[in-house]
């Protein structure tokens, strides 16, 4: 059985930063933080860890109940964002998936730095829900590397047979998805569809790195 394990933004879609609107929204009307913090990084962090980053950042308390309030105004924020921008699936997204659904050989689920209702708006707006009925979130970990953990536990639930790791593969957009997927002794497939060059992505050697999902057969011939 192979376990394949899909990152979000940069890989299956493109929100045009969507996200990132509604996270600055969120602090802004939540909390009264008018100005951006750009030194705290996004791509590849999980949503815990940057709006950890933020509470720091502002002088903000990290308390059970201002996280519950950043998250409920967030998804508002999010509904707008998503409705917004002018995002897209990308390229050679849904013909794969459509592939890997339709086989009893491979289970598909989310590896995410999304909280899972981010993950859901998300995936609700460009209609890619139904492709995915499980995964490992951003709710609760600070490092993406627990967010594999918790997918690849998931996966083998679902599989209900021992699952060798080279068959566990890890498909996203940055360099931390790539650590995260040795951090589970997975295989990874970069795709430079994000914010991360391909040079970059190919220096931290993973075992395929692609411009695009366009073309399966690369895919292909290391599955089957």
């Amino acid at each position: 059985m192979t376990v394949c394990l899909f990152d979000i933004d940069g890989t299956l879609i493109d929100s045009r930063g969507a996200g990132m609107a509604a996270l600055h929204e969120a602090f802004r009307t939540e909390f009264g933080i008018e100005q951006r913090d750009e030194s705290v990084p996004f791509s590849g962090r999980t949503d815990r860890g940057i709006n950890t980053a933020y509470f720091a950042s502002y002088g903000i308390d990290n308390t059970p109940e201002n996280w519950t309030r950043f998250h409920a105004v967030y998804l508002r924020h999010l509904a707008v964002t998503l409705a917004a921008r002018d995002g897209i699936v990308l390229p050679g997204v849904v013909p794969l998936l459509e592939s890997l659904v339709g086989r009893d050989d491979f289970v598909v689920g989310l590896l995410t730095g999304n909280i899972r209702d981010a993950a859901t708006a998300k995936l609700d707006h460009y209609g890619l829900s139904g492709y995915f009925d499980f995964g490992g979130f951003g709710d609760h970990h600070q490092s993406r590397n627990d967010v594999a953990r918790e997918a690849l536990r998931e996966a083998q639930r679902r599989v209900n047979v021992q699952t060798q790791m080279d068959d566990v593969w890890v498909i996203g957009d940055t360099p931390l998805d790539v650590e995260c997927a040795r951090a589970i002794g997975g295989r990874v497939i970069a795709v430079a569809t994000g914010n991360h060059p391909i040079e970059e992505l190919a220096a931290t050697q993973p075992d395929l790195v692609v411009r695009d999902l366009s073309d399966h057969e690369p895919l292909w011939q290391l599955w089957d």
